[in-house]
């Protein structure tokens, strides 16, 4: 089968396909023929390994401390057809279309992947499309933790920085879906994408800076890392929260001593893969409550490269695809 595999650590350029033998599911697991995946920000920063200090030796040693395991590819995120299941596994059988998060696995730059049965995977609804199904895992399940974090209530105000990338264009719809005033803070040309996903105003970031306009909100979530820390405390009502999806070091540092000397709260916790979670996204999505975002632009496993670097100009809109 295809495959994309990588030599060493860096610019899009080490990324090469491949041929690799089909895997063969274990008793457990269940073969994945991959119809769509797709590049995250975090894929790209993995390639590169620009890694937050926090998870650097975890994924160091999953990955490859020196340079990647060999067999060991990027991918997050599948939709395809169960072609092969092991013996023990009982939810899922040849002929199902499904989605699935990856995990510690990755791999999903490949034409099959193998997966555990407890993983989360689900049932894909026949009304999504494959990218559509591809893009829902990663940043809906990040959107939906920080979402509850934030134990938005209603009426309530949640400023959302990034709010038309993988994880904002969930987490707008999400803070929507519970009641929040939503302002997605984003560039000049995705503000009117920010109002079609429900935001009920926007902040284009090249004209003005959130933090002098005044405002006050109850809940702050980065979605992508970079947001002014002393700035957006200090954009937080009392009692507000900052959210942290893309932490620095040092954020995570500062975090726990503004949660201590201050009425203002700072999480940095980061998301699960709850199979249950992926589930209510997934039934989400299919009465159509929650839209999955895909960039026009969308690529061919042989054009992984380019992929990257576009993901990489920060220009996309939602989750960037790859068609096999």
């Amino acid at each position: 089968m295809k495959a994309i595999a990588w030599r060493r650590y860096g610019p899009p350029e080490v990324l090469e396909v491949t041929e690799r033998p089909k895997p063969v599911p274990k008793e457990n697991e269940v073969l994945i023929k991959i119809k769509a995946t797709t590049v995250e920000t975090g894929d790209t920063e993995l390639r590169r390994f620009q890694i937050p200090v926090l998870f650097w030796i975890p994924l160091r040693l999953v990955m490859g401390i020196v340079a990647p395991r060999k067999g060991k590819g990027l991918g997050q995120q599948v939709a395809g057809i169960v072609e092969h299941v092991g013996k023990g596994v009982s939810a899922f059988k040849p002929g199902d279309e499904v989605l699935a998060n990856t995990g510690m696995v990755f791999n999903g730059y490949a034409e099959y992947i193998c997966l555990p049965e407890s993983y989360p995977i689900v049932h894909k609804p026949a009304t999504v499309d494959w990218a559509e199904a591809a893009a829902l895992s990663v940043g809906g399940l990040n959107a939906l933790h920080f979402v509850r974090l934030a134990n938005i209530r209603r009426g309530q105000s949640m400023l959302i920085y990034g709010g038309t990338g993988a994880i904002g264009s969930f987490a707008v719809q999400l803070a929507k879906h519970n009641g929040a005033k939503v302002t997605a803070v984003c560039s000049t040309e995705k503000t009117a994408f920010a109002t079609s996903l429900g935001a009920d105003h926007t902040i284009d970031y090249s004209r003005t800076r959130f933090y002098d306009t005044g405002q006050h909100w109850d809940v702050i979530l980065d979605t992508i890392g970079g947001s002014p820390y002393e700035q957006c405390i200090r954009s937080l009502t009392p009692n507000g929260t900052y959210l942290l999806a893309n932490p620095r070091a040092r954020d995570m540092i500062r975090a726990w001593w503004t949660s201590k000397m201050t009425d203002k709260t700072v999480r940095v916790k980061m998301a699960g893969t709850g199979k249950n979670d992926l589930k209510l996204l997934r039934d989400m999505l299919a009465r159509g409550e929650l839209r999955s975002v895909v960039d026009n632009r969308r690529f061919a496993l042989q054009t992984i490269v380019e992929a990257h670097r576009y993901v990489e100009t920060r220009r996309k809109f939602g989750n960037v695809v790859v068609i096999l």
